[in-house]
């Protein structure tokens, strides 16, 4: 199975690379594949690379279903 997580996009690199937020956890990714992400948007994020950009709704709701599955397992 693979997961892929939404992000918010912090900050822009030279390189096709992003800072992006994870929950509080800033980590480098590339955004190659998304050249059209900008600071504050949300991006979906596999093995190190977007995906694609989601509007905020969507990434607080699929944040919201990560979170309740957690939740599930403690």
């Amino acid at each position: 199975m693979c997961l892929a997580i939404p992000a918010r996009v912090v900050e822009l690199l030279d390189g096709e690379q992003a800072v992006v937020d994870l929950g509080g956890l800033r980590k480098t990714i590339s955004v190659a594949l998304v050249p059209e992400a900008r600071v504050g948007d949300h991006v979906i994020v596999h093995v190190g690379h977007a995906l694609g950009v989601l509007d905020e709704a969507e990434a607080q709701a699929t944040l919201a279903l990560f979170a309740e599955m957690q939740r599930g397992q403690a």
